[in-house]
């Protein structure tokens, strides 16, 4: 059907760190401030931002996978992500980008920093391979938690149910938690958000819907930030 943007599995895309300070409204965070991104794929926002200095870690079940799988799980997603764009045009907002040749450029350039830092990443710790809602660190090992175009994007793979486990493990490790964007696949607010803000909010949080100052799904233009009470 035109206007739809069906993907059957999760798939790795690879954003920056000029969108991620968009995403998360991340332009004031200081220096020593401990970073998880949960299911931060082919993103060169931790490579970018441990150059700046700042103590980022990702995980990502991707990171099983050597650079060449990886390189090649993209190549294959960057086919599908051109043709869902293509036959949902309208749904979508170029302001940042300009045109899909452009968002193109931009992805596969986040993509290429990603993997030239993914090995040496690795090794120093950078890049875990874990998913949500299990992942392998300590209680309050970080201050913010990051999870960007995975829960609420992918409504139709994942339940109510499971989004409240994985915002609740994102809080158990950090004192804060940021999701990113809050429309599905199709462009429509998730069907998961109310119930999931309700649950936290009776489970001790406070889960609030915040504008932030990047829109490329249309309407995409908000996040879910998520704190102890």
């Amino acid at each position: 059907m035109a206007g739809e943007f069906k993907l059957e599995d999760v798939l790795p895309w690879g954003r920056n760190k000029a969108e991620y300070t968009a995403f998360f409204d991340l332009a004031s965070l200081a220096l020593d401030t401990r970073i998880l991104d949960c299911a931060g794929g082919p993103a060169s926002f931790t490579a970018e931002m441990t150059e700046k200095g700042y103590r980022v870690t990702s995980v990502d079940p991707l990171y099983q996978f050597a650079a060449d799988d990886i390189a090649g799980q993209v190549a294959a997603t960057r086919e599908k992500m051109q043709a869902g764009l293509c036959a949902a045009l309208h749904r979508f907002v170029f302001t940042w980008h300009g045109s899909i040749k452009q968002h193109d450029q931009v992805r596969m350039a986040a993509v290429r920093r990603f993997l030239d830092d993914f090995e040496a990443g690795k090794r120093a710790g950078r890049y875990r391979t874990a998913a949500l809602p299990d992942l392998p660190f300590t209680d309050d090992a970080f201050d913010l938690v990051l999870c960007s175009h995975f829960l609420f994007l992918y409504s139709d793979h994942l339940d109510t149910d499971h989004h409240v486990a994985c915002i609740e493990e994102m809080m158990r490790i950090g004192t804060e938690a940021r999701v990113f964007p809050l429309l599905d696949l199709e462009g429509e607010p998730s069907r998961h958000l109310d119930p999931v803000r309700s649950m936290l909010e009776a489970r001790g949080f406070e889960a609030t819907v915040q504008r932030v100052d990047y829109e490329f799904q249309k309407g995409g233009h908000s996040m879910l930030r998520v704190i102890a009470r």
